[in-house]
């Protein structure tokens, strides 16, 4: 292997929502997309674990893809994070919903504020990490404005409700 797996293994999640091979720097997102890696999903409404358990599940497809034998199990239960949550709700959301799960996550990002984060843009990392908080923490509106599945005619507070009935209120409302 010339690349850490880490390296690799991000690599192959960028190409799960991205093109790798293109050049044009405001349709990359090397450096967002990095950020969301680094950062780590902590749940705390109960039943999100499922979605942690979703996140950590594309390592052993990435494995398994890849063809990697004796990998450390202590990488493959490191905590999930904020992009391998990203990918995973996608991957829900373009079942549950159609769709592909390239177009969803991008739609996730740009209901949190992110999908103009190219490469070519000029954006703060600390205001990015600033909306994640948010998003993990749970401090966006009760309607869940601000957060992943913002919704219009919401029936309870989001903030309090777990990501897998938030994801599906949000689909009903599409």
């Amino acid at each position: 292997m010339n690349k850490p797996l880490d390296e690799l293994y991000f690599t192959w999640l960028y190409s799960q929502v991205g093109d790798l091979r293109t050049k044009n720097q405001s349709l990359s997102y090397w450096r967002l997309l990095r950020l969301l890696y680094i950062k780590e999903f902590v749940w705390i409404v109960p039943n999100d674990d499922n979605r942690v358990a979703d996140g950590r599940d594309l390592r052993y497809e990435f494995v398994d893809q890849s063809g990697l034998d004796d990998v450390d199990l202590g990488w493959i239960n490191l905590g999930c994070s904020m992009f391998e949550l990203l990918v995973g709700l996608s991957r829900r959301l373009s079942f549950e919903a159609e769709g592909r799960v390239h177009q969803w996550f991008w739609r996730l990002l740009n209901n949190i504020g992110l999908a103009g984060c190219n490469d070519k843009a000029e954006w703060d990392d600390k205001e990015v990490d600033a909306i994640l908080d948010q998003v993990i923490c749970r401090t966006y509106k009760p309607d869940g404005r601000g957060g992943l599945f913002p919704l219009n005619k919401p029936t309870q507070d989001q903030t309090q409700v777990e990501l897998w009935y938030q994801l599906q209120a949000y689909i009903l409302e599409l």
